[in-house]
């Protein structure tokens, strides 16, 4: 008789139980654009980044949003403090 063989079953990997993001790994901008470009770039993400954090917490209207909301969300989910035109981009983000 032949020795039983085992079987390994690679296991599946766990399911995230909350909605926290996965950081991605980051790219580097493009080189050779003036600096305005980039500040502006920056400044989108982080409110496309604040408008999700904002949705998810309930704050579904512009009305919701007010700057003192949007800068306890930042703070919450560990980005700097936004500043006024940040948070009005935040709000023009929202439906």
């Amino acid at each position: 008789m032949t020795a039983a063989s085992t079987l390994t079953i690679p296991l599946p990997l766990p399911v995230p139980t909350s909605h926290a993001q996965v950081p991605l790994p980051k790219k580097r901008l493009p080189a050779g654009r003036p600096r305005e470009w980039y500040i502006s770039h920056n400044r989108q993400l982080k409110a496309m980044r604040l408008a999700i954090a904002l949705l998810d917490s309930g704050v579904y209207t512009p009305g919701q949003a007010r700057d003192v909301t949007i800068r306890r969300t930042a703070a919450r989910i560990g980005v700097h403090p936004p500043s006024g035109t940040t948070c009005r981009l935040v709000r023009s983000l929202l439906p």
